[in-house]
Parts: C-alpha cells; sequence; structure tokens
C-alpha cells in the first residue's frame, strides 16, 4: 500500500476503505508518510468529503494512534460534552456538577482558550491550585469516588489529531467538515466517553456562521457516534452574542458559581438547564427531557449542583475558599463602565467584537503559550431585543492597564448595533440533531 494511491483515490472522488484509513493514519503519525503528502489527503478530504463510513473509521484510527481509557473500570455509564467555543462559554462549569449530582458520572477532558474563545480549564485555574494534570489512575479513581472530573487531554490521547491539526492550520484545511468532525470525536471517543452531548455552537461569534454548516457539522459527528457505537446528540446553539453576562476567566467563574447557587443570568441558566437535561436523558437518568430539567432544577435549587462543584474543585487541589467566598477570586485594578450613547433597542451585540477585546485585554490567548490574566474581561449588561436607555451601562470593563482599557472601551462602542424599532431577542437553540 502507498500513501500516494491513496491520495491520488480520494483526488479522484472515491471512497477510500478502513485498510487504507488506517495505513495513512499510522504512516502519518510515526512519520513514514511526510507533511508534503500528508497535506494533499487533507486538501483532497476538503475538496471531495467523505461518508459517514469513511469519517467514522478516520476518527477510529486517530483515537486508536495513542492511549485509550475506559471508563467502564470506574463507572457503568459516563457522560461527557463537548462545546465547538464560545465567547462567555462557562456552561461546563455548571452542568457537570449538576448532573453529577443527579447521579450520572461526568468524565470531562476539556481545552484551553486560543482565539476568541474561552477555555474551560483557564476559567478553572482561577481557583488557586486547581490541578488540571491528573494521571489517567487519578481520572478514574475519582471518577469512581466521585462521579466527576474536570481535566485537561493528555498528550498520548488521539495523537495523530494533534500532528494533524497542526498541518491543518498551516495548509488551508482546517474548515474540512470531516476533519473537524473526526477531530472533535477522536479525542472523545479516546477518552472513553460512553455518551456525547454536542454543543454546536452558530454564529458570528462561532466557526461556523450559518445554520446549514453548523448542522452538517453536527449530523457528521452523531453518525460518527452512532457507528462507533456511542450514544451522541448535537444541540445547534446561538453564538451571535455572549452566552450569560461575564465574560473573562474569574469573572465567568464567578457566574458559574452564582449560578449554582441559584441565581445567574436568565439566558445562561437556561442555556445549562437545556444542556443538563439533555445529558441526563442520554445517560438513562431520565426518561424525559421534562424529567431530566426537573432533576436538574432540583440540582440547582437544593445546592447539591454547587456542592459537586466544592467536590471537584477540593478534589483536584483547588481552594474551596474561593467558591465559598468568590469574591476572593482574581479582581482587576481599573473596572470602567461603557454607556449607552443613546436610547433604542439592541439590534445586535457582536459575540466576536467582544471575544477578540477581552483578548486584547488579557483574558485569552492570541497564540498557544500566551499567559493569561485571570482578572481581566467584561460584564455585558444587555441582550439584543433590549430596550436600553441613553446613560445606561452597556459594558463593565474589568483591566490591568490603562492603554488596554482605553483602547477596549473605545472597541466596545463598536461591538453593539442599533434600532430605533423593537428587535426580536436571538433564539438561545436553534434546533436538535439525533
Amino acid at each position: 500500500m502507498r500513501a500516494v494511491d491513496i491520495i491520488t483515490k480520494k483526488r479522484d472522488h472515491q471512497e477510500l476503505t478502513k485498510e487504507e484509513i488506517n495505513f495513512f493514519v499510522e504512516g502519518f503519525t510515526d512519520g513514514s508518510i511526510p507533511d508534503y503528502q500528508a497535506s494533499a489527503w487533507a486538501m483532497a478530504v476538503l475538496l471531495n468529503g467523505m461518508t459517514d463510513r469513511e469519517t467514522t473509521d478516520l476518527t477510529l484510527a486517530m483515537a486508536a494512534s495513542g492511549e485509550r481509557l475506559d471508563l467502564s473500570s470506574a463507572v457503568e455509564i459516563a457522560i461527557d460534552k463537548h462545546s465547538t467555543g464560545g465567547v462567555g462559554d462557562k456552561t461546563t462549569l455548571v452542568v457537570g456538577p449538576v448532573v453529577a449530582a443527579c447521579g450520572l458520572p461526568v468524565g470531562k477532558m476539556s481545552g484551553r482558550g486560543l482565539g476568541f474563545s474561552g477555555g474551560t480549564l483557564d476559567k478553572m485555574e482561577s481557583i488557586p491550585g486547581y490541578r488540571t494534570d491528573l494521571s489517567e489512575e487519578e481520572f478514574l479513581s475519582q471518577l469512581k469516588t466521585y462521579k466527576i472530573v474536570l481535566t485537561g487531554q493528555s498528550h498520548d490521547l488521539a495523537p495523530a489529531d494533534g500532528k494533524m491539526y497542526a498541518l491543518r492550520d498551516v495548509t488551508g484545511t482546517v474548515p474540512s467538515m470531516p476533519l473537524i468532525a473526526s477531530s472533535v470525536m477522536s479525542k472523545k471517543i479516546a477518552a472513553g466517553a460512553h455518551a456525547i452531548v454536542l454543543d454546536v455552537k452558530l454564529g458570528e461569534g462561532a466557526f461556523m456562521t450559518n445554520l446549514d454548516d453548523a448542522r452538517q457539522l453536527a449530523e457528521i459527528m452523531v453518525a460518527i457516534g452512532k457507528l462507533s457505537g456511542r450514544r451522541v446528540v448535537g444541540l445547534l446553539s446561538d453564538m451571535n452574542q455572549p452566552l450569560g453576562k461575564a465574560v473573562g476567566n474569574a469573572l465567568e467563574t464567578l457566574e458559574a458559581i452564582e449560578t449554582l447557587q441559584g441565581g445567574g443570568p436568565e439566558d445562561f441558566r437556561e442555556h445549562c438547564l437545556v444542556v443538563a437535561s439533555h445529558m441526563l436523558v442520554l445517560g438513562n437518568r431520565a426518561a424525559s427531557l421534562e424529567e431530566g430539567r426537573l432533576m436538574a432544577e432540583k440540582a440547582l435549587a437544593d445546592g447539591s449542583g454547587l456542592e459537586y462543584f466544592r467536590t471537584l474543585v477540593r478534589e483536584q487541589g483547588g481552594d474551596v475558599s474561593y467558591v465559598d467566598q468568590p469574591e476572593k477570586l482574581p479582581r482587576a485594578s481599573l473596572i470602567e463602565t461603557v454607556n449607552a450613547p443613546r436610547s433604542g433597542w439592541l439590534k445586535a451585540v457582536k459575540a466576536k467584537e467582544v471575544g477578540e477585546t477581552s483578548v486584547e485585554l488579557g483574558a485569552g490567548r492570541a497564540k498557544k503559550g500566551d499567559a493569561i490574566d485571570f482578572a481581566v474581561g467584561m460584564m455585558v449588561h444587555h441582550k439584543v431585543g433590549d430596550r436600553v436607555e441613553a446613560g445606561e451601562p452597556l459594558f463593565t470593563v474589568h483591566a490591568n492597564d490603562a492603554d488596554r482599557m482605553a483602547h477596549a472601551i473605545e472597541r466596545l462602542q463598536t461591538a453593539v448595533e442599533w434600532s430605533d424599532t423593537t428587535c426580536e431577542p436571538l433564539p438561545l437553540f436553534y434546533g436538535v440533531v439525533d
């Protein structure tokens, strides 16, 4: 078998066999197939696509390129959720503890922020001492004992995906649907999840900007799940405006704690309840979404979700006093309010502009390895469809540098669009793929 023949076959719109895909992934991972051939193959996939069966075989080959966790040694069923990335998306910090409090184990490996999308691990690390580098043994032990784990991905899981993504990033092949889907699902399968809820974001603040592309991506990932023996559901959710009010690591952690205490912004709370309901149904803890929602609402109301968050922080080395007294979380030295320059209805609150502004403040990374300032970010006080009077707060900016503060305030003036007539609020969800 030769790499060039596999490249040519895909170039000519032909379907690759499982053996050909395994050969190519193994050769690329061990270096016997060079980058230039892998680049040609990735471009052929981008241009000509893959069938669901090909994409599943690619996903399983990448998952098999390194270590694979077997969570069945710790729990009967473990559920995971994955978001395709968004601004203000701190959902995992709430739904993980809530679902665990309802009796369904949650074993999750998360990522860091890159670009204008915030990373779950960065938010958790705003709590001093919190460890994101658990070993496989620690992961399984904690999942078995406490039913909840939230840590970083091991470098030994799906190494083919990491190598392929780095190549795609510099060869113009990132937008390939099969390659995106297999990248996400290979890591989830390697991490051992039995059931997965996918939160597929769409809008100007998401990688998928329109509903058709988001639905296509969700359908491919759900098909991979079905063909690989996992239970998967895809939720199509809005990312045209930030989720919740807080954008920035400590600010979002504080908002998650407030939500676990029974408060939090209405849109964020509702988003969490919908995601948690789907997780509970998929994990066989609830017979219907209605029952799942009641269970999740109870975990928020009775404090059991918050208690599981405290357990998560404690067991991974974090200082629980920051959960009990969240005012101790990192706080910026400069805080200024951006007021509405006019009265009217909000037509847009641009998620991408808000996210990129938070990165410039220091809340995110322009490239891997950049340091994070946990304290900086902003509060977004209004949503699309709100009536706002001149002089009312639009944003509250948290900064540790005067120049960055001034630029953020200037930039946020362009993050909203106004209307003189009423505007419809944006939906939280556009549909479900299962």
